[in-house]
């Protein structure tokens, strides 16, 4: 039996170099928040989304030091666990920084991409997709705690859906879904740019020299965003 374990971090930046300043994570129906002081100076840009301020974490352990770190080390490293956020990527990443390497594990962004079949969800952020699913929940957007209780729902709609294309059974479901979270997905719209809110396929036809000049960009930036990179070289026939 698996053990889902949903988290979500909030950190000092989104830079190759930043670290993670607070975490929130749920398993078995047992929630827990925790701050840390970081390694490095928490950025305004930071501050102004997730609202942690350096006189806030000043008394606070490092994250390797708090007594926390080893309970969520053995947690999610636990080949029985899967642990599920949204834009997976990003935060098992900042848990790689502090050597904790999850097993298995399961991204929302890239699940609620791949079952939206007809590309009727304009945008899968997180909180875009708690309105546009109608979420019921009371949670401070961009607080950790706060995006695991939404990134619990999402998770039921998301296995719901997954267990009625795997012919009711669960198991098969679940890993189904770690299987599109560990490969690029295929993205479907532009939600940026001139082309805002036209499919990939629409701009492919009319504005080609786009798409290149996108996937050059990505590609200078080091390829790290997977998803575009994977779905540019699709629709340019690059293999």
């Amino acid at each position: 039996m698996k053990t889902i374990v949903f988290f979500d971090t909030e950190t000092t930046g989104n830079e190759d170099n930043d670290r993670l300043c607070q975490i929130a994570w749920s398993a078995n129906g047992v929630r827990r928040e925790e701050l840390f002081k970081a390694p490095l100076p928490i950025s305004i840009e930071a501050m102004s989304v997730h609202h942690i301020t350096e006189k806030m974490i000043a008394d606070k352990p490092l994250f390797v030091d708090s007594p926390a770190y080893s309970e969520i080390k053995n947690l999610f490293e636990d080949e029985n666990t899967i642990v599920v956020a949204h834009n997976a990527k990003f935060d098992i990443d900042m848990l790689r920084k502090e050597n904790i390497i999850p097993k298995n594990h399961i991204c929302t962004l890239k699940v609620a991409r791949a079952l939206d079949t007809d590309g009727s969800i304009p945008r899968y952020n997180l909180q875009f997709l708690r309105y546009f699913l109608g979420m019921e929940i009371e949670a401070t957007a961009h607080d950790a705690l706060g995006d695991v209780l939404v990134l619990e729902q999402l998770f039921e709609r998301l296995l719901k859906k997954s267990i009625e294309q795997s012919g009711g059974d669960e198991e098969k479901a679940l890993a189904h879904m770690m299987t599109i979270s560990s490969q690029p997905s295929l993205v479907k719209n532009f939600n940026f740019g001139k082309h805002n809110g036209k499919t990939v396929a629409e701009v492919r036809a009319v504005d080609k020299g786009y798409l290149e000049w996108l996937l050059n960009q990505k590609m200078q930036d080091g390829g790290s965003d997977e998803d575009w990179v994977f779905t540019l070289k699709h629709y340019l026939g690059i293999v």
